[in-house]
């Protein structure tokens, strides 16, 4: 493996683990801080009806979570797409040329 591969594979992990403990913070933040540290202060203000904290607790984690996910899911595509190694730039040869058959000597 050359020198000038293994820095590219090496500064795609840094920025891959990067994105990922930004978004495990927020995770963080969001189940453990507002659900459970701040929920006396959160609980001053209403959200449809319901006191903030516990809402957040009960319903708008989950909201953040599956936002995170669609967040990670876009981040990355465009971190492959950067070092190029997304779906789009894979080129397979045919199966004729790994699969030798009879049909094929033909």
């Amino acid at each position: 493996m050359s020198d000038s591969h293994n820095l590219r594979a090496k500064t795609y992990w840094k920025e891959n683990i990067r994105i990922v403990l930004s978004l495990l913070t927020i995770w963080f933040l969001v189940s453990f801080g507002m659900a459970i540290l701040f929920v006396n202060i959160l609980d001053n203000f209403h959200f449809f009806g319901f006191k903030f904290g516990f809402w957040m607790a009960q319903q708008g984690s989950i909201f953040c979570f599956v936002i995170l996910i669609f967040i990670y899911v876009y981040k990355m595509n465009q971190l492959d797409h950067k070092y190029g190694v997304d779906e789009d730039q894979d080129h397979f040869s045919p199966d004729n040329t790994y699969y030798k058959n009879e049909e094929s000597k033909k």
